[in-house]
C-alpha cells in the first residue's frame, strides 16, 4: 500500500514493475465515489524502480485503487504493468518508530481524575427482621 499527501506539492512514486517502460498511464480511482482520474508519466528508472513524480489530487482518509499501465493512449488490461492500494493522509506513518495512523488522532482528550467511585450497598437483611426459611420435604 502507498501512502500519499493531501495536497498539491509533488509526490513521487516508486514501483517494481512488471516492465519497466518510460511512458506510462497511471489511473487512480476513488473507492468511495467510484471516479477514476488518469494521467500521463515519464517514468525515470532507478535501480530496480520506476520512479513518476507528479502531483495527485487527493482527499484526506481516501482510498484508491493505482493501476500502472505500460505505453500512453489507448490501453488494455494486458498493458497492466503495476497495480496496488494507495492511501491518502496526512499522519505520519512510520512503522519503524511506532507512528501509526488513527482516524481520532488529536481528537479524543482525556479527563483528569482519580477515577474513584462508591458503591452504595443495601442490606435486605437487617437484625430487627427474623427471616425463617421453610423447607418442605417430600414423603412417599
Amino acid at each position: 500500500m502507498k501512502h500519499l499527501l493531501p495536497d498539491t506539492t509533488t509526490q513521487t512514486i516508486s514501483i517494481i514493475p512488471r516492465i519497466y517502460a518510460t511512458n506510462v498511464t497511471l489511473t487512480l480511482r476513488d473507492d468511495s465515489s467510484n471516479v477514476l482520474t488518469t494521467t500521463l508519466f515519464s517514468a525515470v528508472r532507478s535501480g530496480n524502480y520506476l520512479n513518476m513524480s507528479g502531483v495527485f489530487t487527493l482527499k484526506e482518509g481516501g482510498f484508491y485503487d493505482l493501476k500502472i499501465y505500460n505505453g500512453q493512449g489507448a490501453i488494455t488490461e494486458s498493458d497492466l504493468i503495476y497495480r496496488d492500494k494507495v492511501f491518502c493522509t496526512a499522519q505520519s506513518t512510520d512503522q519503524t518508530s511506532n507512528e501509526h495512523y488513527t482516524v481520532n488522532k488529536n481528537e479524543y482528550v482525556s479527563k483528569s481524575g482519580n477515577n474513584d467511585f462508591i458503591i452504595l450497598w443495601v442490606n435486605k437483611w437487617t437484625s430487627t427482621e427474623s427471616r425463617t426459611l421453610n423447607l418442605q420435604t417430600n414423603q412417599q
